[in-house]
């Protein structure tokens, strides 16, 4: 089974482009980028086009803000690495999609079961949202502490995490 890398730090940290830079080392030329991010207004369609500016054209994008373990099971007998990107984004669409917290919680783990069952290596992006202050409204500690919860699934199933600090990646796992 491929080697699961869980990349995680705060906004603006290099989590992607230093995801992007493990994924072109990897041997292997079928590079696959599942992207989250949904364009739903300006500023968000800015971030992709970003996104998308940055990563070379040898990987092949699939957008799913949702069916992230569908669209890998997809990629079984296609891909070499791919590149999740990002959990963040993907527990605020299932928010949005109205699951409810126990349901999320088991994607979260039928997610890192998939991935780590996959049979071509990943790395994947999320963010660290709970080393601040407590959110002010319940929407948002519920948002906090699934992805809390998200990143621990994902960080057991994972054989290595790494913390981005300030653009330089701190080996946890």
């Amino acid at each position: 089974m491929g080697l699961v890398t869980l990349i995680t730090g705060g906004a603006r940290s290099g989590k992607s482009a230093y995801a992007l830079t493990l994924a072109q080392q990897a041997p292997g030329a079928r590079r696959f980028f599942i992207a989250t991010a949904e364009a739903l207004d300006h500023e968000m369609r800015e971030r992709i086009a970003h996104h998308r500016a940055n990563r070379s054209a040898d990987f092949a994008t699939i957008e799913e803000p949702i069916a992230i373990g569908a669209a890998l099971s997809e990629l079984a007998n296609r891909a070499d690495i791919v590149v999740v990107d990002c959990l963040t984004l993907w527990i605020s669409n299932l928010l949005m999609a109205r699951r409810g917290d126990e349901d999320i919680v088991a994607e979260a783990r039928g997610l890192g079961g998939a991935l780590a069952a996959a049979p071509f290596a990943s790395v994947v992006v999320t963010d660290e949202v709970g080393a601040g202050i407590v959110p002010e409204n319940a929407m948002a500690r519920r948002f906090r502490d699934l992805l809390g919860w998200t990143n621990q699934a994902l960080a057991q199933t994972a054989g290595r995490v790494v913390l981005m600090v300030a653009g330089y990646p701190l080996r946890v796992k």
